[in-house]
């Protein structure tokens, strides 16, 4: 057997490394592959499903607002336009257009949503003036017909929708009187039993409100717990024993905090349960770690040079952290205050805990108010056993991401434009 020379021992063992860092790179960029493989899949699946939230089937109609059908005339109070039957007005309109038979009128008004009526009201109550006038509306269309409309129109059946109620439904569509415009309700109107009705608007209020509490409460403290373990307290098995228990904190699953609200902010201090306030409180439990990490870490990026000056210059303990680090500090602390904050607003497990999937259909105006969040109102929208309402899933989960982009965009363009490099 030849004996190798060193020189060929050494080519054959580069040979082998070579190949070993192209296979572990070629691993690499699969898995890079893989995963940007899946979020477009996702996103697309998102985006397929949820455009289509933003648009709403109505039908153009010229209804006549008899004033002594409705029982108000042109100086009604507002009072007595809110108890006006326009519901019936709605239904006795179709009923002379389409003139059906008696057994069918019952599926001609289910064509119809349940908020034809209150869109007659609101504009009789912002323009009284109209009673006894012919106008012309965009009636809303149930949630079948808007489903049919935007992606089951030209086939021959649908799974909701008899023949009769689509023979109508084609008629009206030849004659152009169904379109599709910008689902406004989408964005203004609260939670509804109703998919063609029910928006986002309670659950973006109540997310909003939510986040203020768990901002005002979770910055100061998180920011002073970081200077004080960074730059106060002694270094003893009790900081030690706080540090290692903060980190840990930090992995910690989410909803473990919510039961933690529910047994001390609920069930010990009484806490009214679904509203911001005990939401921010339990959030405010979850982001804290993440807030005293990053509020530690940017602590001790700034240079022990500027300390050093300070010193040198007479200023106290206080002056040097207080006038001279924490400046330095706070664009990495505003980061990982974000970066904490846009990870609460997609949290749903610990305000299930908390009683924030409860049915709220009021828009809240303070946060001792009862509300849900964003998140919550994705996932009660997804158990909706209606089309509608998975169409309106994926509408809100694309509003949602929509935040949280900003809010990762945001703290990425502060860091770039605060930090300082040494």
């Amino acid at each position: 057997m030849t004996n190798l020379t060193t020189r060929e021992k050494v080519e054959r063992s580069m040979k082998r490394r070579r190949a070993s860092e192209s296979r572990f790179r070629a691993y690499g960029v699969a898995s890079v592959v893989f995963g940007l493989l899946c979020l477009v899949i996702l996103f697309t699946d998102i985006l397929r499903n949820g455009v289509s939230a933003f648009e709403q089937t109505v039908m153009e109609v010229s209804i006549e607002l008899d004033g002594d059908y409705l029982g108000i005339d042109s100086q009604a109070d507002p009072g007595a336009i809110k108890l006006a039957n326009f519901d019936g007005l709605v239904k006795r309109h179709f009923d002379r257009d389409v003139q059906p038979e008696r057994r069918d009128r019952r599926q001609l008004f289910s064509l119809i949503s349940a908020g034809a009526g209150w869109q007659l009201q609101r504009m009789v109550l912002e323009d009284p003036s109209l009673v006894g006038q012919t106008v012309s509306v965009s009636l809303l269309m149930d949630d079948d017909v808007d489903q049919w409309f935007k992606h089951y129109r030209g086939h021959s059946a649908h799974p909701v929708l008899n023949e009769k109620q689509l023979s109508w439904l084609d008629q009206w569509a030849e004659e152009g009187r169904l379109h599709t415009q910008f689902n406004t309700l989408f964005f203004t109107n609260g939670d509804s039993s109703e998919p063609e009705l029910a928006g986002i608007r309670g659950a973006i209020t109540g997310t909003f409100l939510t986040l203020m509490v768990t901002f005002l409460l979770s910055f100061p403290i998180g920011i002073a717990a970081a200077i004080y373990l960074e730059e106060f307290a002694p270094r003893n098995k009790i900081t030690e024993f706080v540090e290692i228990n903060i980190n840990n904190l930090a992995a910690v699953p989410s909803i473990t905090f919510g039961l933690l609200g529910l047994a001390i902010f609920i069930n010990l201090f009484g806490v009214t349960r679904s509203t911001p306030l005990v939401g921010g409180l339990v959030l405010t439990l979850m982001t804290l770690p993440t807030i005293i990490i990053s509020g530690r870490a940017a602590i001790k990026a700034v240079p022990p040079s500027i300390r050093e000056a300070a010193y040198g210059l007479g200023a106290s303990k206080m002056q040097v952290v207080f006038h001279h680090v924490l400046p330095l500090a706070l664009p990495g602390m505003l980061t990982g205050t974000i970066i904490g904050m846009a990870q609460a607003l997609g949290e749903t497990a610990p305000l299930l805990m908390i009683g924030m999937i409860a049915f709220v259909v009021d828009v809240p105006g303070f946060i001792t108010d009862p509300s849900t969040v964003l998140p919550v109102q994705i996932f009660l929208w997804s158990n909706g056993s209606e089309a509608a309402f998975t169409e309106r899933t994926s509408g809100a989960i694309i509003v949602l991401l929509c935040f949280l982009i900003t809010m990762n965009a945001a703290a990425v363009w502060l860091r770039r434009k605060l930090e300082r490099r040494w």
